[in-house]
């Protein structure tokens, strides 16, 4: 079956000043055991040329390829909804500029969509997260069964943008991507397409974060404090709140002890402590938020190890098979 006889995937890259890691990001696309994909990537107002970091990277074996520009840095949901606009494929896959994919990830992800249910619209795959030196430290699996809503109230996992193949019509139904958030954009898109669309789920890390010493989007405090956390409350708490009380506080609580983990890596260990106080007041049943309370009680001569210590473990338990 060649190319032309498959579902065409438009693979949508935003990156912003961050060449060596867009090569590497493109080239997990072009290693795709899938063959019908066009690649466009939208380089958001950087400094340093995308195309240069590209001359390297083998694409003619992509169906098509476009690098887009904005004059001035938008934002990453900018940069995506542009590539949708752009976008021809029946399908739609996000794909960050430090992150990755292992070979067979497209593929899998179109055969659930094609065999799931029509009114399923999105498919997320588990996601592996690695160091600086490669080393992973942690897997997480979406969700596979249940409310789309209400997993994603209770704070169950469905990963990141890198992980999602969605169809394209999804953005005319539903509408585009909200260019307001700074952070915590995924979870207010999937908040925004829950009471809409159900999901598929292929729960093997076939997307791969790196967590290094770069920093990232999630990694701003006062973004998420001052503009994400009322969105998302302006956005989406009545329609949570309509699914029972439980489940609002279980939502409420899930925002505050991400607050308070962005806390603690930006060294506010007594802000981390009190958003900790606020989520355990919300859902005292979590024993994993007394875990990060436990962990910050020293501040940063607790917290830092107690991470550290968290990845090792992570990594001596998945042993060396991490696939």
């Amino acid at each position: 079956m060649g190319p032309s006889d498959r579902p065409l995937v438009t693979v949508v890259v935003p990156t912003y000043d961050r060449p060596a890691l867009l090569s590497d990001a493109v080239r997990s696309v072009v290693d795709q055991t899938y063959d019908a994909i066009e690649l466009i990537v939208v380089d958001d107002g950087s400094d340093a040329d995308p195309t240069a970091a590209l001359a390297e990277v083998p694409l003619d074996g992509l169906v098509d390829y476009r690098v887009l520009q904005h004059d001035d840095n938008e934002g990453a949901n900018a940069a995506r909804n542009t590539g949708v606009r752009a976008a021809s494929g029946e399908y739609v896959a996000f794909l960050d500029d430090d992150d990755y994919w292992k070979p067979e990830k497209t593929a899998r992800q179109v055969t659930a969509l094609e065999e799931a249910p029509e009114e399923c619209a999105i498919a997320f795959t588990g996601q592996q997260r690695v160091d600086d030196d490669g080393a992973v430290t942690g897997i997480t699996r979406p969700a596979t069964d249940g409310d789309f809503l209400a997993n994603l109230a209770r704070g169950a996992s469905f990963g990141t943008f890198s992980t999602v193949l969605v169809r394209r019509s999804v953005f005319d139904e539903v509408g585009y991507l909200d260019e307001r958030f700074p952070c915590w954009q995924d979870r207010d898109w999937y908040l925004t397409l829950a009471p809409h669309v159900s999901w598929t789920a292929v729960p093997e890390p076939l997307t791969v974060r790196q967590f290094t010493r770069r920093t990232q989007i999630s990694d701003g405090l006062q973004q998420k404090r001052d503009v994400a956390y009322p969105l998302l409350l302006e956005k989406h708490r009545a329609k949570v709140a309509e699914l029972g009380r439980s489940y609002e506080r279980r939502f409420l609580a899930t925002l505050c002890r991400g607050l308070a983990v962005s806390a603690a890596d930006n060294d506010r260990h007594r802000a981390a402590l009190r958003y900790l106080l606020r989520a355990i007041r919300l859902r005292p049943s979590s024993l994993g938020t007394y875990g990060y309370f436990l962990a910050l009680l020293g501040g940063k001569y607790t917290w830092i190890p107690a991470q550290a210590s968290r990845r090792a473990i992570a990594r001596t338990l998945r042993g060396p098979d991490v696939g």
